[in-house]
């Protein structure tokens, strides 16, 4: 544990020094990032390949691990936005000069040394160090064993750009994969300003109870779709289609499909093309005659409401209104992301304003809740709390405030 204290108050005090860092060298740290990195895409996936071999290719986390060459160029492409957003630092919020000339500014300041804990996704490692850098804040990485080899050789790309460009990299580091640094880590108080899990349910779970430091959480997401009395057939079939079957692995993929009873006769058709891609489908008593026949149509149970399923899997609710829908949402919901589909513009009002999730949309796929489709460049995470930061995480979601007091020798009665 002392060991690792070293290391964490050497990340806070070299992150101390981003805060004088001119930002065009930011700016060209980003960029050499992205030139070395596309430089190296063997080098990436060949690490990746040792990671993929240790895991079955069945596994809903293979996905999110493995890497590709048009995976990589994506990466570069969203480090290039982070590059080009407008700083969130020093942007004034709020200014006044009191009765007794005491001149007062309130500022935006970096959080300080983020910990963000997280499992087979190394794409995190490129995306969390481009938002910390960019907002200067200092960063600790604790990545899974799943992904050790891929996160080391991200690590080793981040650690050569900001070498050649001057900046602080002390302040950017990556834990070993064992028990002990995370330990450590939920730990370090003194050191660490917020912890932010991002992975399953389980994860988040075990960072909640078990951190001493402020945690966000993110990423679970229990993602449900409303195909409503009105609903339009062909908008239905491609939103829901879309939003199952993307990215399946992704917390943003959809999990269960609510459907009116009026609609059960369009059931069949709705899901048609999910089956021929191979989803599974777990039906409830009153929708299971309407698709029952079909080898990948099975008779859901309890536990397969309220899961977070990342593969090919779905369950569908039967439900007779639109406030059995919502209550069917608040119990079972991770307040990630939710779907209405409707043309009744009451019902979409009313579920727009009294579901209780981080993104709630209307007619459209919950794919998009993603920070780079919401125009941030990048996500740190999706925070599925309401302290802080709710949904897509990013620059700005990754500074405080602090209050600047300028005087003249005045002195308080």
């Amino acid at each position: 544990m002392a060991d690792y204290n070293i290391l964490f108050n050497t990340v806070k005090s070299a992150s101390r020094k981003l805060m004088t860092v001119d930002g065009a060298a930011i700016q060209n740290a980003l960029s050499s990032l992205v030139q070395i990195s596309l430089g190296q895409i063997p080098f990436i996936l060949a690490e990746n390949a040792k990671d993929l071999a240790l895991m079955d290719s069945i596994d809903p986390k293979y996905d999110r691990l493995k890497l590709t060459e048009e995976r990589i160029k994506a990466i570069c492409e969203e480090l290039t936005q982070v590059k080009n957003l407008t700083s969130p630092l020093d942007r004034i919020i709020e200014e006044k000069t009191l009765p007794n000339r005491l001149s007062l500014k309130k500022i935006t300041v970096p959080l300080g040394v983020l910990g963000v804990i997280y499992e087979a996704r190394p794409n995190v490692t490129f995306d969390v160090f481009a938002l910390a850098l960019k907002s200067g804040n200092g960063l600790i990485l604790k990545g899974g064993s799943d992904a050790d080899h891929s996160n080391r050789a991200i690590m080793s790309l981040i650690h050569r750009a900001l070498a050649e460009n001057g900046l602080p990299k002390e302040a950017y580091q990556l834990l070993p994969p064992d028990r002990a640094a995370t330990k450590a880590l939920l730990e370090a108080v003194n050191y660490v300003d917020v912890i932010i899990p991002r992975g399953s349910q389980g994860l988040i779970d075990f960072v909640r109870e078990n951190s001493k430091v402020p945690v966000i959480e993110t990423g679970a997401g229990i993602v449900h779709t409303f195909f409503d009395q009105s609903a339009d057939l062909e908008k239905g079939k491609a939103i829901i289609f879309n939003s199952k079957t993307r990215r399946p692995s992704v917390c943003n993929s959809l999990d269960c499909l609510i459907i009116h009873q009026n609609r059960l006769d369009d059931l069949l058709e709705l899901v048609k093309n999910l089956l021929e891609k191979g989803v599974t489908i777990f039906a409830d008593e009153a929708s299971f005659p309407f698709i029952y026949g079909h080898p990948l149509v099975e008779k859901a149970h309890k536990d397969h409401f309220g899961t977070e399923f990342l593969s090919l899997r779905m369950s569908v609710k039967t439900v007779s209104n639109l406030e059995e829908a919502i209550d069917h949402i608040a119990q079972y919901s991770s307040k990630h992301s939710e779907a209405i589909i409707s043309e009744n513009s009451t019902n979409i009002d009313v579920f727009l304003k009294s579901v209780d999730a981080a993104a709630v949309y209307a007619n459209a796929s919950t794919a998009f809740t993603d920070g780079n489709q919401f125009g941030l460049g990048a996500e740190i995470g999706i925070s599925t709390q309401k302290l802080h930061a709710r949904g897509p995480m990013a620059l700005n979601e990754l500074t405080s405030y602090k209050w600047l007091i300028i005087g003249d020798g005045q002195i308080r009665d």
